[in-house]
């Protein structure tokens, strides 16, 4: 299996948001609004932090998918571009985590 990645899952999610909200689950959670995909992004959190605490392997990793998959709805809903996510971590991997938390405006 070939890796699949964020960035071809944020054009597929491109992709799906033109079509009809009665045919694609994007389309309906964008024309819904971003609120409505943000709410669901927030279900899908907290489902994978109860499937971490209880150690449920195959949970947590269906549940990281979901999450991943409305983040990404969220991103697009705001117009946010993966690049400008990743962007942001690459900076903040220039120096460690714990310096990084430190310089973070309060």
């Amino acid at each position: 299996m070939a890796d699949f990645t964020l960035s071809e899952l944020e054009t597929r999610i491109a992709e799906r948001a033109g079509a009809s909200p009665e045919e694609s689950w994007t389309a309906k959670l964008l024309a819904a609004g971003p609120e409505r995909a943000a709410k669901k992004f927030g279900e899908e959190a907290v489902e994978a932090v109860i499937a971490a605490v209880k150690g449920d392997r195959d949970e947590l990793i269906a549940e990281s998918a979901d999450v991943l998959y409305h983040l990404l709805v969220v991103l697009k809903a705001r117009n946010v571009a993966l690049r400008d996510v990743l962007s942001q971590l690459e900076a903040r991997t220039a120096r460690s985590g714990l310096a990084e938390k430190a310089a973070r405006p309060r």
